[in-house]
């Protein structure tokens, strides 16, 4: 439970305004907050009082704060807005270029950033100069100079869970404009080439037959080039709604993109159970597809279920999306409490019904992640590629994999650890 700030009442008797205005800095942080939440924070505070710290902290919490995840960035803009006289100068401090080797909450920093970005905007940031010389006891500090690289290039590697809100916003419209090119597959059927390897007799003798039986031309013909289906299986759990909220805008980008190469591309979601929003994608505006596949999927940011969901894909559509050798690509992070050899089990009849499948983690983010987890152990064994899945780079690289059957990612790897250590 965060600590209770000392509460400090501006002089202004206005309260109304000044909680309009603090709801303002948390809608620019990222809440859903609309007019409706903000008339009921008002008559709220007018009914339970603001004598007490505690009770006015959680009287605007349970006004404001619908998400888990919001409840961080509540708390430090609550902290700075309402207690710290001098929050101004601690959010500038924030917006400086950072200090490396000092360890800090990552889920807090971004938080805070976020609060500072929000607080601070439409005002103008004049950051002083940093000093470069040397501090007084000699030691040595290593400045973050990310500042001077290009914000774009700095957004390819950052984490998504890491970013601000102007960051993610930022990353949302890179991926609309990214694409997932494949490679067609040779299929059994021909179709005419003058260049074709092949003789189409058939075709030849019916031309000879015309000319009175004299041979003037040979036909030749080629393998028909075939596209296969994308289908996405997307992981909504806790755990992953930051990362799975990404993830499908990059998804509608790919089945909105013109010239990629797909047959269809199939979306779905699961936490404790599966969701086709397919039909979803296919709307043009990104913001009305993601809310409609939000509505249908009731069980965002719930629990995991990852075995029984990718069973029931087995047996409901696998049959329908599948059968033209798909690719599939498993977005989790494999944090699954149902029993392993069920899990494994439905990971080892998805690998055989598809032509390649690709597991992108986003712990794989970690430099020294390795796979503890019964579920990660159950399902490794079972996938052709293992690779990250936390930052636009690692996204953009799912053209690499796609294109080179051989390519494992990070699997070969981490099968030799669990084949040295076994529980």
């Amino acid at each position: 439970m965060p600590e209770y700030p000392a509460l400090e009442l501006p002089d202004d008797p206005k309260l109304a305004q000044n909680i309009t205005h603090f709801a303002r800095a948390l809608r620019r942080a990222g809440l859903p907050i609309g007019t409706g939440r903000i008339l009921d924070a008002i008559t709220a505070v007018q009914a339970a009082g603001f004598s007490e710290k505690r009770d006015f902290y959680w009287t605007l919490q349970a006004c404001f704060v619908s998400r888990p995840e919001h409840r961080t960035v509540f708390a430090q803009i609550f902290r700075l807005y309402w207690r710290d006289p001098r929050y101004l100068e601690h959010m500038m401090s924030m917006l400086l270029p950072a200090v490396r080797g000092v360890q800090e909450d990552r889920k807090g920093q971004a938080a805070e950033k976020r609060a500072a970005e929000a607080l601070l905007d439409g005002q103008e940031r004049d950051l002083p100069e940093m000093d470069e010389t040397q501090p007084e006891d000699g030691t040595e500090i290593e400045v973050d100079a990310s500042l001077t690289i290009s914000q774009e290039e700095r957004l390819r590697t950052l984490d998504f869970e890491q970013m601000s809100t102007a960051e993610m916003a930022q990353a949302k419209r890179m991926l609309a404009q990214m694409t997932l090119p494949v490679k067609p597959i040779a299929s059994r059927r021909s179709m005419a080439d003058i260049n074709g390897a092949r003789i189409d007799r058939r075709a030849t003798l019916r031309a000879a037959m015309r000319r009175g039986g004299e041979l003037h031309r040979i036909a030749h013909v080629s393998p028909r080039p075939r596209w296969p289906n994308l289908v996405v299986l997307c992981d909504i759990s806790g755990s992953m709604s930051q990362y799975s909220r990404v993830v499908l805008h990059f998804l509608h980008a790919v089945s909105n993109a013109k010239g990629a190469g797909w047959a269809k591309v199939h979306g779905f979601t699961f936490g404790t159970r599966l969701t086709n929003i397919t039909r979803h994608l296919a709307q043009r505006d990104v913001d009305a597809a993601l809310a409609a596949a939000g509505a249908q999927a009731q069980d965002w940011e719930g629990g995991t279920r990852i075995g029984s969901c990718i069973a029931q894909f087995n047996r409901d559509w696998s049959r329908r999306v599948m059968g033209q050798g798909a690719v599939v690509l498993l977005i989790t992070d494999g944090l699954d409490r149902e029993d392993p050899e069920v899990l494994s089990a439905a990971m080892e009849r998805l690998h055989l019904s598809a032509r390649r499948l690709i597991w992108l983690n986003p712990l794989l983010r970690w430099d020294e992640f390795a796979p503890k987890a019964q579920g990660i152990r159950a399902m490794l064994p079972h996938v052709d590629s293992f690779r990250a899945g936390h930052s636009i780079d690692s996204l953009a690289a799912l053209a690499h994999a796609i294109s080179r059957p051989d390519d494992v990612g990070e699997k070969a790897r981490l099968m030799a650890q669990i084949t040295s250590d076994p529980i």
